[in-house]
């Protein structure tokens, strides 16, 4: 930093701090000096005494103690790319007390207070010793994120094209201050339980983005993730109550924004940006009725069609989800998906093979140590007309045959070296119980029908 800047940006709090004393300096040029600070704060190298417990404290006063708003906000902006590039400062305006000015301000409907005091209070969650109960439980922060939030929704739903730049960005920082408190606090969860509605009605009428998972949507089902959805995916028994108006489709605009994200990411970043939504997949499944819980198995297992080739093929949904399952390099939401496909085969190891093959479900299974029953005759029946199918690849045995292309006659050699890796695989797939039948190669090697080349 330059001894230049540091002595302007000294300059400048002396001048609001003597204000502060004596109120004699115009609001205009309250503006100009506090948007210069503005701009020297926003790189570390030139804040100089923004930093200090002097400058947030004067920062602080203006942004909660002074009536005018356009004189607030640029004190509020000041505080806020103070709090982004200073740890310290988070800790320093907590000691001086303002968090629950912060806290009190978030009552207010104004779209630049909502953007500027959740941005503070989000970065606050960070490691400083907010009270973040006592916002929540004395200064009714939960019940101003719930409001916010609900005025968000009504804008939405009223006109799809009424954006405002401002508001989206508002909207933003409140869904990140709400997953934050509810991360750190789970407690308060049931605190932003009305907030679910506002949230599922965004989610549904907002606009599908290219690519689908940025903001607000990767906020919006980051927010629902640390609530209680029970409430919102069921009707109380007891009141006789119904689900919020927009739950049927919110399982439609999940799947479709998963299926979307699938196809728009580069695979090694899926691990980070998708693991949330397929979680959300899950606990939406676990909660909702029978008739969606077919819905999205129908959407997300493979059908009837897919087995016309080995599962796993193909461009469908289900195809890049097995896929998927077993991608090496994504770790995260190669285990969720995996889950995934064991919940909507009613955690049920058999029913999983016969969803997904041996091939795909192997190594989830035997990761978790859960047994399978073995098939007697090494296939199994499909569901809709007993069809037979490949226990291992899942497809119809039917078409094995019609997918082998015409091929030259194996020489000798060549028969040996398959017949030796067949009988390796067929050992190991006996071995795990998945099916119960001799080996076809030992069994030609008992009766003679196996001949060894000679050296």
């Amino acid at each position: 930093m330059s001894c230049s800047d540091n002595s302007r940006v000294d300059h400048l709090l002396d001048q609001l701090e003597r204000n502060l004393k004596h109120d004699g300096m115009p609001i205009k040029e309250q503006e100009t000096v506090l948007g210069e600070l503005k701009i020297l704060g926003r790189n570390s190298a030139s804040a100089g005494s923004i930093f200090s417990r002097r400058g947030i404290d004067v920062l602080a006063k203006y942004g909660f103690r002074r009536e005018t708003k356009s004189t607030s906000h640029e004190a509020l902006r000041c505080l806020a790319n103070a709090f982004l590039l200073s740890e310290t400062t988070r800790q320093l305006f907590v000691d001086l007390e303002y968090s629950t000015d912060a806290a009190e301000r978030l009552k207010s409907n104004d779209c630049n207070d909502e953007f500027l005091i959740s941005r503070i209070i989000f970065l606050l969650t960070y490691n400083t010793s907010a009270d973040l109960d006592d916002m929540v439980n004395k200064h009714g922060l939960a019940d101003s994120v719930n409001r916010h939030l609900t005025r968000h929704a009504e804008r939405l739903t009223q006109d799809q094209t009424a954006s405002s730049s401002m508001k989206d960005m508002a909207l933003t920082e409140t869904l990140k201050l709400l997953f934050n408190i509810t991360y750190y606090r789970p407690h308060t969860s049931t605190n932003f339980t009305p907030s679910i509605e506002p949230i599922i009605s965004l989610l549904v009428h907002h606009p599908t983005l290219s690519p689908p998972l940025q903001p607000p949507i990767n906020y919006l089902l980051n927010a629902l993730l640390n609530l209680d959805l029970s409430s919102a995916v069921m009707p109380d028994q007891d009141t006789n109550s119904t689900p919020p108006s927009h739950t049927e489709n919110v399982i439609d605009k999940l799947i479709s924004i998963f299926d979307q994200s699938i196809r728009s990411y580069p695979e090694r970043e899926l691990d980070q940006l998708a693991a949330p939504l397929c979680t959300l997949i899950r606990r939406w499944y676990e909660l909702t009725t029978s008739h969606q819980k077919s819905n999205i198995r129908s959407a997300l297992l493979p059908q009837t069609q897919d087995r016309d080739k080995p599962l796993g093929q193909g461009d469908s949904l289900s195809a890049r989800l097995l896929r998927l399952s077993i991608a090496p390099g994504l770790p995260t939401l190669r285990e969720n998906i995996s889950c995934l496909l064991f919940e909507l085969s009613d955690k049920d190891a058999d029913k999983l093979i016969k969803n997904i093959g041996y091939g795909f479900a192997s190594g989830f299974l035997m990761s978790h140590n859960i047994p399978v029953l073995a098939s007697k005759d090494g296939t199994l029946q499909g569901d809709d007309d007993g069809v037979e199918i490949n226990p291992v690849t899942g497809q119809r045995i039917a078409e094995e045959t019609m997918d082998q292309p015409d091929s030259p006659e194996m020489s000798q050699e060549e028969k040996e070296r398959e017949a030796e890796r067949l009988f390796v695989l067929f050992e190991r797939l006996r071995a795990t119980g998945v099916v119960d039948v001799q080996n076809p190669v030992q069994k030609a090697v008992e009766e003679g029908r196996f001949e060894e080349l000679p050296d």
